[in-house]
């Protein structure tokens, strides 16, 4: 028997080359390097046609059909219309059906979602801060690729279609490689926001030296994956794990980040964080920051003036210090977005997200409360593609957009009969609905089962990976 001749360096280098002639994904490296073979083939982009579906646009020029079609020929949207004529088009069944564009998640720390069973929401040495502390600077990438899998076979599961991979774990360009080829091989659309490894000293820079070998080797020409960076706050919230920069060393990373033309995203769940960036000159329309609370009317002021997107994720936020400001920023002007923030202590569960800001909003001015059903399913969808600024790619059914939507069953017993349908995702609905996910045109799931992707391994591997990391950094 001939013996393996192979190591690792052997793979790495054949692979590096297989990349580089592009007989290889991207993907292909980052899988060698951690172990970690991609979780699916993807579907191939075909033509459909999804029939007799009540359908959601979230575009005004369309409107919403009661009873309609969908048309999808390689990966992009081509009629939505009572009846559409597609001969030789694959039909897919939409009656008793809500056909709507995919929810766009605009920060979620994916990096994270293995270390669930090490924690607890009712003990205080074991919520999201400690654990993540201890255990984020034993991560290996291949428990990075790991944990970012698990979170998006979760998110594809609950019909997000897109995601803000909120990577404030990256401790080398191989971890980040790993995040990345997990995106790819997930399928979904996304933007990975480069950042700094966990309890990284607040002097030292994020690595900036990367941020271009990254642009250069995962943004591709057909938006599926984009770049940008996340910051440490300027704040000093949660500084002891999370980092807490001055203005000067934001500016240095910032500008690094502009110059490559990478957005920037950062948390201000404290006081005063708005004020410094502002008097720093740092606001801008490529800014977005996450958690609307403890704002001021000059504030809100500045980020409308500046054009700043804000992500909210109210079920992590109702338990915080401070009123969700939701009301207040768009009365203000300012662009809101919709997040998950993690999957350790809660669910990856969209409706909930909807429904919680609606509780919230309700406990606080009653009566008084305007925001309506549709407009928190807009904040779910367009809202978060405008907030990516990919708007004019996805986050509606527009012939012309890609086609990123899902069908949800509305013949399930926790929705049916269904009335206005607005009301009832945001209401009743729950992930288990979600028949069907397509994003970019491949059906990623059908009849509440993937395609392609296989979810036992994703979930037998997320487990290895969370005790290699319990073991090596010695949590009891």
């Amino acid at each position: 028997m001939l013996k393996d001749t192979f190591n690792r360096r052997s793979v790495l280098t054949g692979a590096t080359a297989l990349t580089a002639a592009g007989l290889l994904p991207r993907s292909a490296l980052a899988q060698a390097a951690h172990g970690a073979g991609p979780a699916a083939t993807l579907p191939a982009r075909g033509e459909f046609v999804v029939r007799g579906a009540q359908v959601l646009t979230m575009d005004d020029a369309i409107g919403d059909l009661p009873a309609g079609d969908v048309h999808v020929r390689d990966g992009a949207i081509v009629a939505v219309a009572a009846s559409v004529n597609a001969p030789g088009a694959l039909v897919i069944d939409g009656k008793g059906m809500i056909c709507m564009p995919g929810f766009v998640d605009t920060h979620l720390h994916h990096w994270t979602s293995v270390l669930r069973p090490l924690m607890r929401a009712d003990d205080p040495k074991l919520t999201y801060f400690p654990v993540t502390a201890a255990c984020g600077v034993v991560y290996t990438p291949q428990d990075s690729y790991r944990s970012v899998m698990l979170s998006l076979a979760q998110s594809l599961s609950a019909g997000i279609t897109t995601t803000q991979n909120w990577a404030h774990n990256v401790r080398s360009p191989a971890h980040a490689d790993a995040e990345m080829g997990a995106m790819r091989d997930s399928g979904i659309r996304g933007r990975f926001a480069y950042g700094n490894p966990a309890l990284h000293p607040n002097d030292q820079t994020i690595d900036l030296a990367d941020l271009p070998r990254a642009k250069r080797d995962w943004v591709g020409k057909d938006g599926m994956l984009t770049l940008g960076i996340n910051s440490r706050s300027v704040d000093n919230f949660n500084a002891s794990t999370r980092g807490g920069i001055s203005a000067e060393m934001a500016k240095k990373e910032w500008g690094a980040a502009r110059d490559l033309g990478l957005p920037i995203t950062m948390h201000t769940s404290g006081i005063g964080a708005i004020k410094t960036l502002n008097d720093a000159g740092l606001l801008g329309p490529d800014v977005q920051l996450v958690h609307p609370l403890n704002t001021t009317e000059e504030d809100r002021a500045a980020l409308a003036k500046h054009g700043v997107s804000y992500s909210t994720s109210p079920v992590g936020e109702a338990g915080r210090t401070g009123d969700i400001q939701f009301v207040e920023m768009i009365e203000a002007g300012v662009k809101m977005s919709l997040s998950i923030d993690h999957t350790t202590t809660y669910d990856c569960n969209f409706f909930h997200s909807m429904r919680m800001l609606h509780t919230c909003n309700l406990h606080r001015f009653g009566p008084k409360n305007k925001i309506t059903m549709k407009r928190l399913v807009q904040l779910a969808t367009i809202d978060g593609a405008r907030d990516f600024g990919f708007g004019d790619k996805t986050g509606s059914l527009t012939p012309g957009k890609r086609a990123d939507l899902i069908l949800i069953r509305a013949t399930d017993g926790n929705l049916a009969p269904v009335g206005e349908p607005y009301n009832a995702l945001v209401m009743m609905a729950q992930p288990a609905n979600v028949d069907t996910v397509l994003v970019d045109g491949r059906i990623l799931r059908r009849n509440g089962q993937f395609t392609a992707l296989d979810q036992d391994k994703v979930i037998r591997e997320a487990a290895d990976a969370a005790e290699g990391l319990k073991s090596r950094a010695k949590w009891a």
